[in-house]
C-alpha cells in the first residue's frame, strides 16, 4: 500500500531523513518512532506531499506522491502537525467548510463519521467549548471524511488524558478492523506503540536504525530474574547447562532449557531462592537499545 524508497532531505545543508525506506501493507497498523528531530514530521510531509524530497520517491496505492499528487493522496486522510479548527464555528460546520475545500461529502458520510469517532452529542457545539480529547476527535473526523484507504496520524494522543488515549486507541483498532484501513502512526508513547501496532520503524538523527516486528528482533533465548544471596555460586551450579549469568541477577537460558531444570540444579547446589521471574522485553527496552 505504502512504499518508501530512499528518502533524504537536507534543511540549510543538514539532513532531516538520509536514505529512508520501508514498505507498509494494505490493513497494516505501523508505527513511526523516533526522538523530537529524527525524521518523523519530515517522512509525513514528504508523504503527503507537503515537503518535496530531494531524491527517493513515496508511493501510495501505486501513484508517486511527487509524480500524481492528486491520484496518490485521493484516498488517504491525515492528521498533521497541530489541528486548527474555527473556534467559534461548531463542529459540524467547521467540518461542512473542510469539506467544501476538497469537493464536498454528502451529509449521510458526514454523520457516519461522527458517530464513528464519538461526537454526535457535541457536534454542534462551538469548537471553543471541546476539550483536547474532542478536539482530536474532531481532527480525526476531517481525515476520516474522504472516506481513505490510508490514514497518517501524527501524535493522534499527544496531550491526551488516560481516559482519551484509549478512546483514540479504540478507534484506531476499529479503522483497520471494521473498515480495513491502512495506518501509520508516530508517538512518543511507546506502551500505546507496543498495543496497537504490527511493525515499526525507528528513526534515530534521520537514519533508519530499524524496521519490522520488534519482538522478534530481540537476543535468541529468554530472559530470567533471580532474587538470591547467593548469587555468587550461580555460574557453578549452572554450568554445563548452557545458561549464562549476566549482570543484576538475569539469567539468559537457550529456547531449549526448562526453566524448571535451571531452579533444581540451583536448589540442589544450596543456592537460596527468593524469587525467579521470566524478563519480558517491552517495546521502550527495546527502542532504548536502538535508538538510546
Amino acid at each position: 500500500m505504502i512504499h518508501v524508497d530512499a528518502i533524504c532531505k537536507k534543511f540549510r545543508g543538514r539532513p532531516a531523513v538520509a536514505d529512508v525506506s520501508f514498505q507498509v501493507g494494505k490493513g497494516e497498523i505501523f508505527g513511526l518512532l523516533g526522538h523530537n528531530g529524527a525524521g518523523k514530521s519530515t517522512t509525513f510531509g514528504i508523504a503527503l506531499g507537503h515537503v518535496r524530497a530531494d531524491s527517493g520517491s513515496v508511493t501510495i496505492n501505486g501513484h508517486d506522491v511527487a509524480k500524481a499528487r492528486s491520484p496518490a493522496l485521493a484516498r488517504v486522510g491525515a492528521i498533521f502537525e497541530t489541528p486548527a479548527f474555527y473556534d467559534y464555528l461548531s463542529g459540524w460546520r467547521n467540518l461542512r467548510f473542510f469539506v467544501s475545500l476538497g469537493g464536498g461529502a454528502p451529509r449521510s458520510r458526514m454523520e457516519e463519521v461522527v458517530r464513528l469517532v464519538g461526537l454526535e452529542e457535541r457536534i454542534h457545539d462551538a469548537v471553543r467549548t471541546y476539550s483536547h480529547g474532542m478536539r482530536q476527535r474532531l481532527a480525526l473526523a476531517q481525515a476520516l471524511l474522504p472516506d481513505p484507504e490510508v490514514v497518517l496520524l501524527d501524535e493522534p494522543t499527544e496531550g491526551l488524558d488516560p481516559e482519551g488515549i484509549h478512546e483514540i486507541r479504540r478507534l484506531i483498532q476499529k479503522l483497520r478492523a471494521e473498515h480495513g484501513m491502512t495506518v501509520i502512526l508516530s508517538s512518543h508513547l511507546l506502551h500505546e506503540v507496543e498495543q496497537l501496532c504490527d511493525r515499526v520503524a525507528i528513526l534515530h538523527r534521520g537514519s533508519l536504525v530499524f524496521c519490522g516486528r520488534w519482538q522478534d528482533a530481540g537476543p535468541g533465548g529468554s530472559r530470567w530474574k533471580i532474587d538470591t544471596p547467593d548469587l555468587e555460586k550461580c555460574p557453578a551450579a549452572l554450568q554445563g547447562l548452557g545458561a549464562t549469568v549476566l549482570d543484576g541477577g538475569t539469567l539468559s537460558l537457550p529456547e531449549s532449557l526448562d526453566p524448571s531444570t535451571v531452579v533444581a540444579a540451583l536448589v540442589a547446589a544450596g543456592v537460596r531462592i527468593r524469587g525467579f521471574r521470566k524478563q519480558v522485553c517491552t517495546l521502550e527496552d527495546f527502542y532504548l537499545e536502538r535508538a538510546g
